[in-house]
């Protein structure tokens, strides 16, 4: 197979396709609104981005935002981090999803490795929130108070959090194949008063018991007053001896609850809707507090206008609760869709599972990973030629960078008349700040443009901007579903240490990009030691604590080798307790370590055997340097030896260096 050049235009849409896009009347609609003519998307970018004021201000009257008392201002001021967006609105997220309840059509397509294929009608999902809305006030959770979930991307999770959204809890969640050392890192923080619980779940063919996880879980949450225990993984009708007393069936809380119109508390726009989880180097995972407000604006935003997801379409994104996508996935609830959700192994019992759910569904937008479009175009499945996909309008791409094959895949083996929306953005604000755009051609390699209201430039190290040139990815006015604090920091020294400290002012976000003339970008991977496995990213230090807690290992390091064109790799270095040796066997209980303890997500590619790890003169661990050397880099620009405690330490990788980019290349 040739190499698709990058920059190969592959799709293009015609008149009559940009003319049924919601971008278009929007387009219009601002026209005649403001009396402003624009030529191009890249001419409407610039407008949202130097009128901030007006460009939001618009979205919410576009979208017709519901709100119990209006709002003084759009944007109290410009200021990074501290924008204070549309001071004085009372709204609910919940209540705008309801606002699209038709009670026979389905909110939710549901399937799973092992229940079939469900639709969840919007009465029934009104009816499950209600109940569990009702239930949590009786327990007394009010607004402000956490509930936590350890769940998969069920029905349950989501009549959940929708519950919590509508009394104006703040809803947190963790997969339920992440060890439960990581998920009390997380939970711990915040101090739930209720958490949801499934029993186990199902991946790859494999059934994965939980019980004994969530009474762990009990046990490490003194603040919890209540658990929610749903059957998933057998049919249940008493609860588990391991359990504490203050545990509830799910089918107590749905069959038992009182009859009660579900209501919506009317909350300030920056009232705190979910709590996510970005971890760094060093420390526990950042809990980043983002706004009901703030989300509901830029997903409304993200979906109408970048992505094409209007009433009526099915919309579907393969990922878990774990991963910010879940809860951009049920962002499509606010326009009117249908999700569509899935829960197992996107590869079990093949890897057209997913492409057969397509067909069922009737699926709309089919949203994945670059990951996931790699390993269909490597196994040669092509699922246009498989199943009725007529259906499908576009494809969503993100976690990783996108390859020129996989975009020419795409074309090929799915469909030539899509939008192939190949996207980029984080947990940190919980959407893409680039990605696609329905009325721009589609070229290979590329991400087609900046989103609308999101000042995407790239940087070079003295904080000038570069057009065609490789640089730091950074926003430099302000996003309304950017975090309003991370939790337990009062004085935002751990925000502003996070994203402002490299550029006073500017957020840094700790990725490569290239902004072509044209307005296109084209991601090149982490600029930072961050692992990104599918974008689910995670620091370093929970891996750490992990293999460092073994008496066999005496100190590591953990490289995430993430680049465009080249195959993603997770290395660990490992030097060696006294006594201990490498060998297989001390390889395979360091990767059952991080499997128990951390997730199976980010068990290693290679383990390493190395004499010393490079460190600072302060002794920290050298993860940004010795990426760069991996990647490529030559060592006197990635490195300063004179600030490290061991420079021979380099050695090592500089060899292994040449070895893997021979092989890249080759």
């Amino acid at each position: 197979m040739v190499s698709i050049p990058e920059g190969t235009l592959l799709w293009e849409p015609s008149e009559s396709q940009i003319q049924d896009t919601a971008l278009h009347r929007y387009m219009r609609w601002v026209e005649q609104k403001y009396g402003l003519s624009f030529a191009d998307y890249e001419s409407l970018w610039k407008w949202s981005v130097e009128n901030l004021e007006d460009f939001w201000g618009s979205i919410w009257e576009f979208y017709g935002i519901g709100a119990s008392r209006p709002y003084t201002s759009v944007l109290k001021s410009r200021t990074m981090p501290g924008a204070v967006w549309f001071p004085g609105a009372r709204l609910n997220y919940a209540e705008h999803v309801f606002r699209h309840s038709r009670n026979d059509q389905p909110a939710i397509l549901f399937q799973s490795e092992h229940r079939p294929y469900t639709e969840i009608s919007w009465g029934t999902l009104r009816k499950q929130t209600e109940a569990v809305a009702h239930t949590l006030k009786k327990l007394g959770v009010k607004p402000g108070d956490r509930v936590v979930a350890y769940m998969p991307n069920i029905p349950e999770a989501i009549s959940a959090f929708l519950a919590c959204a509508s009394i104006g809890a703040i809803w947190s969640s963790c997969s339920p194949d992440f060890g439960t050392p990581s998920v009390v890192s997380r939970f711990q923080q915040i101090q739930p008063k209720v958490l949801f619980a499934v029993d186990g779940y199902s991946y790859n063919g494999k059934k994965f018991d939980r019980i004994d996880a969530v009474r762990e879980l009990q046990d490490a949450l003194p603040s919890l007053q209540k658990t929610v225990l749903v059957p998933y993984l057998v049919e249940r009708q008493a609860m588990p001896d391991e359990l504490k007393g203050d545990t509830l069936l799910w089918e107590e809380l749905v069959q038992e609850h009182e009859p009660e119109p579900l209501t919506f508390e009317q909350l300030p726009f920056d009232h705190p809707l979910w709590i996510l989880y970005s971890s760094g180097t060093t420390g526990l995972p950042k809990p980043i507090v983002q706004g009901q407000g703030g989300i509901l604006l830029e997903h409304v935003k993200a979906l109408l206008l970048q992505c094409n997801i209007t009433e009526g379409e099915r919309f579907f994104w393969f990922t878990t609760t774990g991963w910010m996508m879940w809860n951009f996935l049920i962002g499509g609830l606010l326009v009117g869709a249908t999700i569509v959700i899935y829960d197992g192994s996107p590869a079990y019992p093949s890897i057209d599972v997913l492409w057969q759910l397509a067909e069922q569904s009737g699926m709309t937008f089919f949203g994945t990973s670059a990951g996931y479009i790699n390993a269909c175009m490597k196994s040669g499945i092509e699922p246009g030629n498989q199943y009725d996909l007529s259906k499908l309008k576009g494809i969503g791409s993100t976690g990783s960078p996108l390859t020129t094959d996989g975009f020419g895949w795409v074309y090929r083996s799915v469909k030539d008349d899509l939008l192939l929306a190949s996207a980029s953005g984080g947990t940190d604000l919980c959407t893409a700040f680039v990605g696609g755009s329905p009325v721009l051609p589609v070229r290979a390699g590329e991400i087609q443009c900046r989103a609308l209201g999101a000042k995407v430039e790239a940087y070079d190290e003295q904080g000038h901007s570069l057009t065609g040139e490789v640089g730091e990815l950074v926003i430099t006015a302000p996003m309304p579903s950017m975090p309003l604090y991370l939790w337990n920091d009062p004085d935002g020294i751990r925000y502003k240490e996070s994203y402002f400290e490299m550029y006073p002012g500017i957020w840094r976000h700790g990725d490569w990009i290239k902004i072509t003339d044209g307005g296109g970008c084209i991601i090149y991977g982490r600029s930072d030691s961050t692992i990104n496995r599918n974008g689910v990213r995670m620091g370093t230090s929970e891996i750490y604590q992990a293999v460092e807690g073994l008496e066999e290992v005496a100190d590591s390091l953990v490289i995430d080798l993430e680049m465009l064109d080249r195959q993603p790799m997770l290395l660990i270095f490992v030097v060696p307790a006294k006594g201990a040796v490498l060998d297989e066997a001390l390889k395979n209980k360091i990767k059952q370590r991080i499997r128990s303890e951390v997730s199976p997500r980010y068990l290693p590619d290679e383990i390493h055997e190395v004499p010393q790890i490079p460190r600072t003169l302060n002794g920290k661990k050298m993860e940004v340097p010795i990426r760069r050397i991996l990647l490529g880099h030559p060592m006197e620009k990635a490195v300063n030896k004179d600030s490290m405690s061991n420079p021979d330490s380099l050695a090592y990788f500089v060899k292994l260096s040449a070895g893997l980019n021979a092989n890249a290349s080759s």
